[in-house]
């Protein structure tokens, strides 16, 4: 496996694809479906990941099965982090599609605001930053760090990283299992989300 120079080093921020949608099961154990399972199999496969030699993700069911799969291909262990979990909507718990996007548009219009008890976006933001800023700091490996996460809060990364303010605008493409590539030690990413 190669090891990118130290100066070289990336954070890939992936989200976590398509899940099964269970009203009558918490939303953190929701797991992914079949179609998020074979995308998320199919980017295992992908040359960005051949660098990778540390797995990260939230401890939501969705993002570990993503980064199990990701780090099975890769030999690795996925560790577990829990401030790296989407924002906290378990106020509401879940809601149907429309007034959920209705409730995200309201989460991401007015980022200092808990929203119907909804953890604010710049609370979520500020918890975000730092918590893959600290995994930067102390992951002992050389190679590059995968991550997946959820849309949210990856959205709230990006816009930290562009030096954009927090709005709905920046947010992944529907259906999820997006990702971007954080470029260390500048903290630098490309403007526009990409699929897996």
């Amino acid at each position: 496996m190669t090891t990118p120079d130290q100066a070289s080093r990336r954070i890939i921020f992936v989200t976590h694809a398509q899940v099964e949608i269970d009203p009558l099961r918490p939303v953190p154990d929701w797991p992914l479906n079949q179609l998020g399972r074979s995308r998320h199999e199919t980017f295992s496969r992908s040359p960005l990941l051949a660098a990778v030699t540390s797995v990260y993700c939230s401890d939501e069911r969705k993002a570990r099965d993503g980064a199990a799969i990701h780090a099975a291909h890769l030999g690795l262990e996925p560790k577990v982090v829990c401030s790296l979990g989407e924002n906290d909507r378990s106020a509401t718990g879940y809601l149907p599609s429309a007034e959920f996007e209705a409730m995200a548009d309201t989460f991401f219009a007015h980022p200092d605001q808990r929203v119907r008890g909804w953890e604010s976006a710049r609370a979520a933001q500020a918890r975000i930053v730092a918590a893959v800023r600290t995994l930067a700091e102390l992951d002992a490996a050389t190679g590059d760090i995968l991550i997946v996460s959820h849309g949210a809060v990856g959205t709230l990364l990006r816009c930290a990283c562009l030096g954009r303010p927090i709005s709905r605008s920046e947010d992944q493409p529907a259906g999820g299992g997006s990702y971007f590539v954080i470029q260390l030690p500048g903290w630098t990413t490309d403007p526009d989300w990409r699929t897996i």
